[in-house]
């Protein structure tokens, strides 16, 4: 019950965050409507278990990227940028968009949530014991375990690509 609650104001936030990031005029209201979202976000991992993804969140986009755009905002001439027309007035457009995508969500709704959708069943191995194994050593563990075992040699190439490119940046820039 408390996870649900939890969920609808980490949705709220979401959306809201979200909804208001492309609604208001100011810049720099909208970047910090923008960081409101992407709490909520990282609120949602965390209720989802995923530890790593909910600091990664908070790390690396609202402390780093979010302070960034905060700074690039404050140092373009905003003045200017206040005088140009900042929307096209393609309300219809946008109205028939929301009106379709409204419709979608209730007739998903009026079918019972998830029921028949196959992405929303459980997977066959997700029985409640391999969760509760998954659960006690927890995503990050499960996340190395599964890149260095499955995927060593994707993830050797994709270092290797990424040395190279480092080395021709450098040399070339």
């Amino acid at each position: 019950m408390l996870d649900s609650i939890f969920f609808y104001v980490f949705a709220a936030m979401t959306l809201g965050g979200a909804l208001l990031t492309v609604t208001r005029t100011n810049a720099v209201h909208s970047a910090i409507a923008l960081i409101v979202s992407l709490m909520g976000v990282a609120g949602i991992y965390l209720l989802q278990s995923a530890e790593f993804l909910f600091v990664v969140q908070i790390v690396l986009y609202i402390g780093g990227i979010m302070l960034l755009f905060l700074f690039v905002i404050m140092l373009v001439n905003l003045d200017e940028a206040a005088k140009q027309a900042q929307f096209n007035g393609q309300w219809i457009l946008s109205g028939a968009c929301l009106m379709g995508i409204a419709a979608e969500v209730a007739w998903f709704m009026s079918r019972g949530g998830s029921a028949g959708l196959p992405w929303a069943q459980p997977a066959a191995g997700n029985t409640p014991a391999a969760v509760a194994a998954a659960t006690a050593t927890g995503n990050t563990q499960l996340i190395a375990d599964s890149l260095f075992s499955q995927y060593l040699l994707p993830f050797e190439v994709v270092s290797l690509l990424l040395l190279v490119a480092d080395a021709v940046d450098e040399d070339g820039a």
